[in-house]
Parts: C-alpha cells; structure tokens; sequence
C-alpha cells in the first residue's frame, strides 16, 4: 500500500470564515480525527493530489508539528461546480482499532464469457468495509474468470483476507457479463432454427 507524505499546517482558527480566508489563500481545511484528539490543519491541493485522484487506497502520513499522524482520507467535500475541494477529513490509523472505511475493488482475470464476445462491465467500484491496520490494502481483487455470458459476480462472491469485514449488501452485483446485441440475436435465430 503507498503512502503519500505531506506536511500540513496547525491552526487555531475555526469557524466558516476562517475557513473562507484560508480557501481564498489556495489552502484546504482538514481534520484529523480517532487519536484520541481532533487535529485542524491546512494544506494544499498539490500535496494531496496523489491521495484523491487514484483508483486506490492509500495510506497518508502527515507532518503536523513535531509529530506524524498516519491516516486515510474519511470524507472529501468538493464545490459543487468549480470541483475545487473545500475540506478534507482523515481518520488516523490507531493500532488494534478498527477501521471503517471504503476500498475500492478490482477485477482481476479474463471471464468465460469475454472470451466467446461478452462483455465484461464493473457495476460497484468500492466495498464498505472493517478494518484492522494491519490489513489495509491498496485494493479488494475480485476474480472474473468463472463469470460467463449473462452471468453476474455479487459481493458475496468477493473472498477477502482475514482483518476485512464486508459491510455491503451481499446481493448487490459487483460485475457482469454482457451479452452483445449481435451475439443475442445470433442465439436467438438459432434458437429458432432448432424449433
């Protein structure tokens, strides 16, 4: 799992209007919270950039002071419409505490049914899950390869290692293969052939 390093600034100052100042500045309100004390601090968007946009977990490790803080992003609030990011919160990683958070998922393998012309379609990008520390991953594989034609993997389906609790619905489907329109009326014409 890659951790991004940044350094943030403390302050003092909260409220809305400190918040706008320091947004008019370039710089971002966070929070840190779960080490046993909430840490208010700016940074920018260049040093958090490789924390957002990534299609994976990552870990930060936060310089606040005198003191490193690990964490992982908890909540981003964007603009509604310039997307600019109006405030971050992060949750410190805390040995033995469990971690609630998201994790994206990744489809690994080539399915049945690609191979013969379906086509494969990712329906859920990330799982809710509990966390140990100690089994934070970058991502969630969930293997492909027996889906075929038409057929559908749920999240039950997903095998995780140990430290990981799913919290989403077993039943919702993560990925399914899509049978084409072409291939669909060519079943369909020899369907009828056969009668």
């Amino acid at each position: 799992m890659k951790t991004i390093e940044f350094e943030g600034q403390l302050r003092s100052n909260l409220g809305k209007s400190s918040s706008r100042e320091l947004r008019k500045e370039g710089r971002i309100p966070c929070v840190v919270y779960g080490n046993g004390e909430n840490l208010h601090f700016t940074t920018t968007a260049l040093e958090i950039r490789d924390l957002i946009y990534t299609d994976e977990l990552r870990k930060a490790s936060i310089k606040l002071g005198d003191k490193t803080v690990e964490a992982i992003v908890k909540d981003v609030q964007f603009h509604p419409v310039t997307d600019k990011i109006l405030h971050m919160d992060f949750q410190a990683i805390v040995a033995g505490q469990t971690l609630k958070t998201e994790v994206p998922i990744r489809l690994v393998g080539n399915s049945k049914g690609q191979k013969v012309g379906g086509t494969l379609v990712q329906k859920m990008r990330k799982l809710k899950v509990l966390i140990q520390p100690e089994s934070l991953c970058a991502y969630i594989p969930a293997d492909v390869t027996p889906l075929d034609l038409g057929k559908s993997m749920r999240v039950r389906d997903i095998q995780v290692t140990e430290g990981i609790e799913i919290m989403t619905n077993g039943s919702i489907p993560v990925a399914s293969v899509d049978i084409p329109r072409a291939l669909r009326s060519a079943q369909s014409k020899a369907a009828a052939e056969e009668k």
